[in-house]
């Protein structure tokens, strides 16, 4: 009998992910779009002709809007669906899911309102104690063309991360395991704070010397907020730390470096936001760790500085130059982040 796997969300990384479990014959995958008219596309193109383009989903991937009760039987519900849709989506397809399946969030991002993780939010929603995590360097580009990549899987159940980790995995994607579930969700929701730096620093011409020290500080910055907020600190020196943020800041992919790049051109923010197709979670993110760092006295100023520049319409270089102006310290000390 073949293990049926449910991804909620249709975008790129969910389609992705549908894609890869497909490859497995003992797997049988839906994909779920949340409207109709997206659902109609898929089925007729057989490709996120969008998002995607040029990359086929495999006739073995169900695609549907609708969450019949054999669908809900499935027994992994992926969530796929951005954090800042997430709590409007779940609610509103709750009474058809099931609370005894476990869940895995795919999603890289804290709710503003409420700061909670994407797993906070499932569990708040949908009641499921069984919950997990993958994240880590991964662009759905390059994962839907079947480019080699590495994640981890994060449970504070072993089992279910070990069961993730087993059925993901293939020859071209492998799958570690981890219990930090806090340190894994914000490495994922932080990184993309540093991956608008890095679009700033990149649209300004600065070089990899610039590059370089941002990824470092800003490492340095989001280990801080984690250890603070009960993460690992082993947890951001892993895929989901180091790993994550190296790619989001030089991949052309990355949503999140775009956005600064254009900021850094002199565009503004809701005209960016209305060209994109996909989610730049950064923009949200920042918000939120930046009104979280402040009231809990947490030093972070790259964070500081994005936000600034995203909500109060600092000018870019003049963002860099304060960053680069602050009172001179030792790096030994800077690296603390008890």
């Amino acid at each position: 009998m073949p293990i049926h796997f449910l991804v909620l969300g249709d975008g790129a990384w969910g389609t992705s992910i549908a894609i890869l479990l497909s490859q497995n014959p003992d797997h049988r995958v839906t994909l779920w779009s949340a409207r109709e008219e997206n659902a109609q596309i898929l089925r007729t193109h057989r490709e996120n002709v969008r998002l995607l383009p040029g990359v086929p989903i495999p006739p073995s991937v169900e695609l549907t809007s609708t969450l019949n009760p054999a669908v809900a039987e499935a027994a992994l519900y992926i969530v796929a669906i951005p954090t800042v849709y997430m709590r409007e989506t779940l609610r509103r397809i709750r009474p058809a899911l099931r609370s005894d399946r476990p869940v895995l969030s795919l999603a890289k991002g804290l709710e503003i309102e409420t700061f909670l993780r994407p797993t906070e939010i499932v569990h708040e929603l949908l009641g499921t104690e069984d919950l997990a995590v993958l994240s880590g360097p991964s662009h759905a580009e390059e994962v839907s063309r079947g480019l080699p990549t590495t994640l981890v899987a994060a449970s504070t159940d072993p089992d279910l991360a070990r069961w993730i980790q087993q059925r993901f995995s293939s020859d071209r994607f492998r799958v570690y395991t981890n219990v930090d579930v806090v340190g894994v969700e914000l490495a994922g929701a932080l990184k993309n704070i540093m991956g608008i730096a890095a679009g700033i620093s990149d649209g300004l011409g600065f070089g990899d010397n610039a590059k370089a020290a941002l990824l470092t500080r800003g490492l340095v910055e989001m280990s801080r907020f984690g250890i603070a907020l009960g993460a690992a600190h082993e947890t951001f020196f892993g895929l989901a730390g180091l790993g994550d943020l190296i790619t989001t800041c030089v991949s052309r992919h990355g949503r999140n470096r775009h956005v600064g790049e254009r900021l850094a051109r002199g565009e503004k923010l809701p005209a960016i936001l209305a060209s994109m197709n996909m989610v730049a979670e950064g923009v949200f993110t920042t918000k939120s760790v930046h009104d979280r760092a402040a009231r809990m006295g947490i030093e972070m100023p790259i964070t500081a500085e994005v936000f600034r520049v995203l909500y109060e319409d600092k000018d870019p270089l003049t963002a860099v130059n304060d960053l680069m102006l602050r009172e001179p310290t030792s790096e030994a000390l800077r690296l603390k982040t008890h």
